[in-house]
Formats: structure tokens, C-alpha cells, sequence
């Protein structure tokens, strides 16, 4: 059996990157998945290849709207059932500096990636509480952490997630809901391989195992904090960056 045999989780951003690598390892993990997304073609073409209907859904949601979270939450339960695991991981980026960055480009980050991981943790908690069971995974990033340049927004946005975090753990673990953060450092991923060399060579001269990470080494560790092995873990900050800012 896998380690979330018979679980149900949602993935936010699921459609693509990270995010469609945490969903294929809870499937192959046992669970069944829901993938939200603003993206319905690339929505579409992840459940094909996750396994088809069977163990995967599409279910377009921004957010940013709250509504929209809580139909999202409604359509996974009414496919596979109640919900037990909710990995608020949809993101974007529009990096800048802080002199040139627009009010708009500031306002998006957060509204995404702080808003919709409250909005993603509101909705679960609410009905995981009234079970008294359920692990909510929040994807801040490294730049939370030390901040980066050109990303006032990004950076931002990543540390509120971690405050949101260690807030939300103690409002709910007296339920049996726990809330953890993983905060992913310089993954290979479509858009950093799109990058200059020189910008990749910097990057890895920065990581003491001298390497990016893979996004199936972020969604191991996300498969972890789902799993009863993090029985005992709440309102933790896992890095996985190979010991880069540490």
C-alpha cells in the first residue's frame, strides 16, 4: 500500500509543473486527485496523464475568489469524496524592481499566492474540522526566506505564506488539522531551464550539493507532510533547496 492509500487531495496549480508533480506522486502514492487550475487544456491533459478520470479530475478555479475555492472543494468531495489533504501550491511570478514594479504587478503576486493559500486554507480547515482529521501543505519558496532581488512581491507573498502557516496550526491542531510549509529553493522546471546560463551557474555555485533540485524531490517531501509518518508535524517549515541560504 501506498503511504496515502485511499486519501483524497487537492492540488491548487495542479495543472503543470510543481504542482502536476506533487499530484502524479499522490497518485502513484494511492491517492486520488483533484487538480485546480486556471488552465483548462492543460488541466485536461494532466488527468490523461495521471490515469484518467478514474484517479484524477480537472476543476477550473482562480484563487483569488474564495467562491471559487469553496466549488472547487464541493466538486473533489462530490467526485471522490471528503477531503484530506490540500496542497496550496498555485503561484506567479511578475519580478521587477521595486522601483519599477507597478501597484497591479505587486497586488497580483499577493492576490495569488498569499490570498488564494488563505483562501485554500480557510475552505479545507473549515471542513476538515468538523471531521477532526486532515493535512494542509502550503508552498512558500526559499525567497521567502532571504529575499530576492527583483521579487519585493514574490518574496513577500512566500514569507506571509509561512505566517499563515504557523497561525493556522495553531488555530486548528486542537482538531487533528495539521498545517505545514515547504519552501523549495532552485528546482529544474521548464522556466528556470529557460534561464541564462550564467544565471544557472550562480545559482548552483550558492547550493552546497551543487545541483538544482527536481521537482519529484519537492513533491516527495509534500507526499510526507500528507502521510500519517508527519502524524506529529504542524506548523513546520521544510526547506528543500540542497542546503542553499542556510
Amino acid at each position: 500500500m501506498g503511504l496515502l492509500e485511499g486519501k483524497v487531495g487537492v492540488v491548487t496549480g495542479g495543472a503543470q509543473g510543481i504542482g502536476l508533480e506533487i499530484a502524479r506522486a499522490f497518485v502513484a502514492d494511492g491517492a486520488r486527485v483533484v487538480l485546480a487550475d486556471i488552465n483548462a487544456e492543460a488541466g485536461a491533459r494532466a488527468v490523461e496523464e495521471l490515469g484518467g478520470q478514474d484517479v484524477a479530475r480537472f476543476v477550473g478555479c482562480d484563487v483569488r475568489d474564495l467562491g471559487q475555492v469553496e466549488a472547487m472543494l464541493d466538486a473533489a468531495e462530490e467526485a471522490f469524496g471528503p477531503v484530506d489533504v490540500m496542497v496550496n501550491n498555485a503561484g506567479m511570478t511578475r519580478d521587477s524592481t521595486m522601483r519599477k514594479m507597478s501597484e497591479q504587478d505587486f497586488d497580483d503576486v499577493i492576490a495569488v499566492h498569499l490570498r488564494g493559500a488563505w483562501n485554500g486554507t480557510r475552505a479545507a480547515a473549515d471542513r476538515m474540522r468538523d471531521r477532526e482529521m486532515g493535512s494542509i501543505i502550503n508552498i512558500s519558496s526559499i525567497s521567502g526566506k532571504v529575499g530576492m532581488l527583483g521579487q519585493t512581491n514574490y518574496s513577500a507573498a512566500k514569507a506571509g505564506i509561512v505566517g499563515l502557516t504557523k497561525a493556522a496550526c495553531k488555530e486548528l491542531g486542537f482538531k487533528n488539522v495539521r498545517v505545514n510549509a515547504v519552501q523549495p529553493g532552485y528546482i529544474r522546471t521548464a522556466m528556470t531551464e529557460a534561464m541564462p546560463e550564467h544565471v544557472k551557474e550562480q545559482k548552483r555555485s550558492e547550493i552546497p550539493m551543487g545541483r538544482p533540485g527536481e521537482a519529484s524531490e519537492v513533491a516527495s517531501v509534500v507526499v510526507f507532510l500528507a502521510s500519517d509518518m508527519a502524524s506529529y508535524m504542524s506548523g513546520t517549515v521544510l526547506e528543500v533547496a540542497g542546503g542553499r541560504h542556510i
